[in-house]
């Protein structure tokens, strides 16, 4: 049974990239093969069981600003992790309305994931099953036994709490050191732009069809509301204008919490009192490659009695 009242948003403002380097400073992201290796059958199966269309292969190119720049990617290049993800090619600039002097780099193995059709589609099919529940969690009507749980006429072996953000209101986990850090995109439509693939630059310039285009995000560390601001759109502009000069219209802003760690971890575990209480958060800014890896460690961690990489371990915090 699932409970979601759409209080957090950063799943749905996601634009949905999943990107196994870290452009800013051209190093792996944690994990990165085997995240994969678990993420896209799973999005497989989902597209396959719900009748949908969610993974979009995307050619990601990280924009050089210097021959520095480069030189350091070529330096990325020749390291075993990284090797797999990046084409050792620079590519040059085809694209009048792009200002890239110094071309080009390519991330391999990168796709956009349509967050917004996945959760569409997944309510759809728990809400036929009468396994879906369109209001708030109330904390203080949990019943806690010690081989179940109930919860007003449910009873229940497990709850797994996966509430992003809002886990601050949760009295069993918030004492977690989940920060949250606010993030904002836009959606522009560009007629003349006629781009076929994503841009690391600044920001991230994302095409989703129909000459619309994300463009995100903005870091916000003190602004925990979802409301949209004009720093953010105006930062977002301003980041875009350092490479992209033709005309566009702003057609839509997002905002949502990212539910970012200190250690930049996910929190995956089993409550200290409560052994029938877990939880699944802290998945940051990259949610999309990370969810299915970190759900299939929980899930054999409850069922087949497997550790958890102390790593991603909620107890580290204790």
């Amino acid at each position: 049974m699932v409970f979601d009242d759409a209080s957090q948003k950063s799943s749905i403002v996601a634009a949905g990239l999943y990107n196994p380097v870290i452009l800013k400073r051209f190093t792996e992201v944690w994990k990165a093969k085997e995240q994969l290796d678990i993420a896209l059958p799973v999005y497989k199966t989902l597209e396959r069981d719900l009748n949908i269309t969610i993974d979009n292969k995307l050619k990601l190119l990280r924009r050089f600003t210097s021959i520095e720049e480069q030189n350091l990617w070529f330096n990325a290049c020749d390291k075993i992790n990284l090797e797999p993800f990046l084409s050792t090619q620079i590519l040059k600039n085809t694209n009048p309305f792009i200002d890239a002097q110094y071309g080009f780099g390519q991330v391999l193995q990168t796709g956009r994931l349509d967050t917004e059709v996945l959760i569409k589609a997944y309510k759809a099919f728990l809400t036929d099953k009468n396994w879906f529940f369109n209001t708030k969690f109330q904390y203080n009507k949990l019943q806690i036994a010690t081989n179940k749980l109930n919860y007003e006429d449910i009873e229940a072996q497990y709850i797994v709490f996966s509430e992003g953000f809002g886990v601050k209101q949760n009295p069993f986990f918030k004492h977690l050191p989940l920060n949250g850090t606010k993030g904002e995109v836009l959606t522009i439509k560009a007629p003349d732009l006629k781009l076929d693939f994503g841009i690391k630059s600044s920001v991230f310039l994302v095409p989703i069809g129909n000459d619309k285009y994300y463009v995100g995000a903005t870091y916000n560390w003190k602004d925990k509301t979802h409301l949209t601001t004009e720093e953010g759109k105006n930062e977002l502009v301003a980041k875009l204008r350092t490479f992209m000069t033709c005309d566009f219209n702003i057609i839509n802003q997002r905002a949502g919490i990212r539910p970012t760690v200190k250690d930049r971890r996910p929190l995956v575990g089993r409550h200290a009192d409560y052994k029938n209480l877990y939880i699944l958060n802290g998945l940051g800014t990259r949610g999309v490659m990370i969810a299915p890896y970190v759900a299939d460690k929980l899930y054999k961690y409850i069922e087949n009695k497997q550790p958890l990489d102390p790593e991603i371990n909620s107890n580290r915090f204790q």
